[in-house]
């Protein structure tokens, strides 16, 4: 566009400077000639600010994409989110939580009384029936074609039948209940899903529980107890040993954990088959902000 202008500007001046000899005028050529300055500063001038207008846009351009992009997850949630300079790592932990059992009312129930116990360390009022009445339902019915199961997917909604265990069913995966936690606790969930173990135990020495998936054995299961589910999302691997726990602390040894199925407070398993096993079953879990 500059070059345009510059042409324009050149044309010009060379027409007039022709007329200004042949009329014999020197003044209209001086005047003429300073009109050609002028023309030249306003075509660098509107280059200048439209240079300056493409680089605003540029930067505006870069920030909406900086702030609509989503966070990636990393296993190192908290060093890229958070000052954990401030937390110290302490050597054991112990947390007193509320233990609540899901027995009898919900036999599939671990999730949401976990989920339960978390809040109510939290300083929520809020039980095990109304998180099981609010989570996230998944509609999908359960059926079996061909040796291929058909059913829904845990991480889109409690899939199955909470209350009895005469209807098929399952459980509920860290989205829904992470969902569901933040109505009560708007802006002050974390999801720690995809962390390493270690950042799990940074929480608990900031004597904040954590809501995890887990399995029944507390170690890792052969491939044998897994099979694959069809579900509108896509294919996922469902072990019927599924099972969530709310950890509450650890040593060199052990992790301690409340048992929603046992209704055992501090429960404890080795820590590094509880941490096989969590990863195992997708590294899930939850917490909340002070």
């Amino acid at each position: 566009m500059i070059i345009l202008y510059f042409l324009i500007a050149v044309l010009f001046l060379l027409l007039i400077s022709l007329i200004a000899k042949l009329v014999n005028r020197k003044k209209l050529f001086n005047s003429f000639i300073m009109f050609f300055v002028i023309i030249i500063v306003l075509a660098a001038g509107f280059f200048l600010d439209s240079t300056k207008s493409r680089n605003v846009a540029n930067a505006v351009e870069h920030m909406k994409y900086w702030f609509q992009s989503p966070i990636v997850k990393t296993n190192t949630f908290l060093q890229d989110n958070f000052d954990v300079s401030i937390i110290k790592i302490k050597d054991s932990v112990l947390i007193d939580a509320p233990i609540i059992k899901q027995l009898p009312e919900l036999p599939r129930g671990c999730e949401v009384t976990s989920l339960a116990m978390l809040l109510q360390h939290a300083g929520v009022e809020v039980d095990k029936m109304t998180l099981a009445e609010k989570i996230k339902k998944e509609p999908s019915t359960y059926r079996k074609e061909n040796g291929v199961i058909y059913f829904g997917h845990p991480n889109d909604g409690f899939v199955g039948d909470m209350y009895s265990f005469h209807n098929p069913g399952l459980g509920v995966y860290h989205k829904p209940i992470k969902d569901l936690a933040d109505q009560f606790l708007p802006g002050r969930m974390i999801d720690l899903t995809g962390s390493d173990f270690q950042e799990l135990k940074i929480h608990l020495s900031d004597n904040r529980p954590v809501w995890v998936i887990i399995n029944t054995t507390y170690s890792r299961l052969p491939e044998s107890r897994f099979q694959t589910w069809q579900t509108p999302s896509g294919p996922v691997d469902i072990t019927y040993k599924e099972h969530s726990v709310l950890l509450t602390g650890y040593d060199e040894q052990y992790i301690y954990f409340n048992d929603p199925l046992t209704g055992e407070k501090n429960k404890k398993a080795p820590i590094t088959e509880f941490e096989d096993s969590w990863v195992q079953m997708g590294s899930q879990a939850i917490t909340y902000l002070y």
